[in-house]
């Protein structure tokens, strides 16, 4: 059976008005007014929307075709209606009919072109949003790579190689501290993925005090961490995911200390 958001979406309303269902359809939608108010308000806009756009687009008879039924309606009784018409008669009123139903058609065709149009140029406007979306990020990173490649070759820029100890003896984490710059930067790219409750973290020392740094994050092979003023080592240790307030020291997988 077909559903709100199917007859919504797929314009079944628009085809239920100008008859294109077949009587099963037909009464899949009519069993979906009764059920839904709202779907039934939306149907008679629909068909006050075809009405207007039949005036709208609508264009002047012929002189003749409005003078024979002028004169026709002018002959009628006023309190009975004739059972029979003559040949003319009936063709005034066909040419009539015929004219009513292509402005109706016409209208409606140029309705759904409208809708039609008016959806595929939303779908044009979401792309180019999400397109713009893509530029601004590769743009960013771009940007921010730069940024670290410069610290990286910066000759006041220290590098310092962090090597794994026993508890992790793969591990290796290469830093770029630029003191006059107040940056650390950190290559991820040799530690080796942990699982989903656990995060590398790091610290620096500051007179005995471990001073969280920031949460490594292995996806980015380049990462700019908090600089710490006075740093004498730096620490990675595996914490909960999320990280933690204060490091596990028995969690400690590589440290350095600094110059």
């Amino acid at each position: 059976m077909m559903d709100k958001t199917y007859i919504q979406d797929q314009g079944i309303l628009e085809l239920y008005v100008l008859g294109e269902l077949n009587e099963s359809e037909q009464q899949q939608v009519e069993e979906a007014l009764t059920q839904y108010p709202d779907l039934r308000s939306e149907l008679e806009r629909i068909e006050i929307k075809f009405e207007t756009l039949a005036f709208e687009q609508a264009i002047e008879a012929p002189d003749s075709v409005k003078n024979a039924l002028l004169k026709e309606a002018s002959l009628m009784n006023s309190k009975t209606l004739p059972l029979s018409y003559t040949k003319n008669n009936r063709s005034y009123m066909a040419i009539a009919a015929s004219i009513t139903g292509l402005l109706l058609v016409g209208s409606i065709y140029l309705y759904l072109e409208w809708t039609t149009a008016k959806n595929k140029l939303k779908l044009v406007e979401d792309q180019n949003k999400e397109l713009n979306i893509k530029i601004d990020d590769l743009a960013n990173d771009l940007d921010t790579t730069r940024s670290l490649f410069a610290l990286i070759n910066n000759p006041n820029t220290e590098k310092y190689i962090l090597k794994g100890n026993e508890l992790m003896p793969d591990a290796k984490v290469i830093s770029y501290v630029n003191n006059s710059e107040k940056s650390v930067v950190i290559n991820t790219e040799y530690l080796p993925e942990l699982d989903n409750e656990h995060d590398y973290q790091m610290w620096a020392d500051v007179q005995g005090e471990m001073i969280d740094m920031g949460i490594i994050d292995t996806h980015q092979t380049m990462l700019a961490m908090n600089y710490i003023e006075n740093s004498e080592s730096l620490n990675i240790t595996i914490e909960p995911a999320g990280g933690n307030d204060h490091p596990t020291v028995s969690k400690l997988i590589t440290n350095v200390y600094l110059k």
